[in-house]
């Protein structure tokens, strides 16, 4: 078997990074072990029951379930390629399920807990980042990288970069241009005049600096401790749910490519539902 590993990682080696190399390498070689000391040690003997054993040993291990779904997808790969080669004759691997795992709801706030997180800020460049960071769901990396250029104030616009430098219009709302506006009248002197926001010595804002200052913020407002950045934007998603928004345009809004990444807050919506209704319905609990 280590034999057919070998060659299997030396097929590969010319198309896949050096990373997923070494990661095919090591949950293979496990694969190996563990055959071995199962006393199978030519490949024609895989078969669906040991490899059913083989990930029931990981996860006796409390190996994550995105983990145990990488080693059975090396294994997938590497039985592929025995099949191609003629080593083995059926899939022993047809009938094993990929190990799935429900995604953790993601942490947001509630419509009064923003507005006590916004009153918060110190100072207008401070309202100004956290009106715009969940008045247009942006991400971190898209409010530090927003130019002065970017932005539409007029129509309450903004131009935003997202992942994979994809570009869309966002809608800031009254509230974010109007506190954008505000903060640029006031803004001092800028080493490099682009960037929307600053830091004290006149550069460019970075994505630490504003999670330290949302932080601040939220012991301020005495709102949970753990919220990031991103929390507003998944406030500002599970917020549009709530009141309504078809999942599509909330997909458009956030930038997503795929709309399994928007779905999540519809889960985040449903158990908001659900403790509702347990709380108040006199059946609920019977």
């Amino acid at each position: 078997m280590k034999r057919w590993i070998a060659r299997f990682l030396a097929q590969l080696r010319p198309s896949v990074s050096p990373h997923t190399l070494r990661a095919y390498k090591k949950n293979l070689l496990a694969l190996h072990d563990f055959c071995t000391r199962q006393r199978v040690t030519d490949v024609r003997r895989l078969s669906h029951r040991l490899l059913r054993a083989f990930l029931a040993e990981l996860k006796q291990r409390d190996l994550g379930h995105a983990t145990l779904a990488r080693y059975l997808a090396a294994v997938r790969a590497f039985v592929r390629y025995l099949l191609q080669e003629g080593a083995i004759r059926q899939d022993p691997t047809r009938m094993l399920r990929t190990p799935t795992h429900r995604r953790p709801l993601p942490l947001h706030l509630s419509e009064a807990e923003v507005a006590r997180l916004i009153q918060a800020a110190l100072s207008p460049r401070d309202h100004a980042i956290l009106e715009t960071l969940y008045g247009g769901g942006l991400r971190v990396s898209e409010l530090v990288g927003l130019d002065r250029d970017d932005l539409d104030l007029a129509r309450g616009l903004a131009r935003v970069r997202g992942k994979g430098r994809r570009e869309r219009l966002s809608p800031l709302g009254h509230s974010a241009a109007a506190a954008i506006a505000e903060y640029l009248e006031q803004r001092p002197p800028a080493n490099d005049p682009r960037p929307v926001f600053l830091n004290q010595r006149g550069g460019r804002l970075t994505g630490r600096s504003v999670h330290r200052l949302i932080q601040a913020c939220a012991l301020r407002a005495g709102v949970d401790a753990r919220i990031s950045p991103h929390t507003l934007r998944h406030s500002f998603a599970t917020h549009l749910l709530d009141r309504g928004a078809d999942l599509r345009e909330v997909q458009e809004l956030l930038g997503h490519k795929n709309i399994a990444t928007t779905q999540i807050y519809t889960h985040v919506s449903m158990e908001r539902l659900r403790r509702i209704y347990e709380q108040a319905h006199p059946r609920a609990a019977l």
